[in-house]
């Protein structure tokens, strides 16, 4: 199996790894900076999707770090199975908490004239940029990853 860019144990591998935790930081912060996010269930959502993302991706960015530092590379293919899984699981979940998202923000925004809450609508929109950002770095990744599962 050939090492390429984005696979694991390669520093494109760790920076999409850490991309995705940034993003999906990113989201988190900016929600739960506002004050009105848990009166909607789609952003309550958008953070459980996006705290588990910052946890499934910094435990791969760490193993990433290792697999660096050892000069090794990553072909364990039982290993692969379960990061190929929860790399689509967590796609698709951040995907569907980032589009639900969004259409509670158009909404506010665009089918109700304007926002009432204010400067919060400023940080919503943030919050949801910041994940479909993380969804398109995890979208990489989960491809990567299926790629070279396919492959081996």
């Amino acid at each position: 199996m050939k090492d390429f860019a984005g696979t694991p144990g390669t520093l494109t591998g760790l920076f999409l790894r850490m991309a995705q935790c940034f993003f999906a930081a990113g989201a988190i912060a900016s929600m739960v900076t506002s004050k009105g996010f848990f009166n909607v269930t789609a952003f309550c959502y958008l953070i459980a999707s996006m705290a588990l993302q910052v946890i499934w991706s910094s435990g791969l960015a760490f193993l990433d770090a290792y697999f660096l530092a050892k000069k090794k590379s990553f072909h364990n293919h039982v290993l692969l199975s379960l990061f190929v899984v929860g790399d689509w699981c967590t796609g698709l979940l951040s995907l569907a908490a980032a589009a639900s998202s969004a259409g509670v923000a158009v909404l506010y925004f665009h089918d109700l004239g304007s926002c009432s809450f204010g400067e919060e609508c400023t940080k919503f929109q943030l919050s949801v940029a910041f994940a479909f950002l993380s969804w398109i770095s995890i979208f990489i990744s989960s491809l990567i990853m299926f790629w070279i599962w396919a492959a081996g």
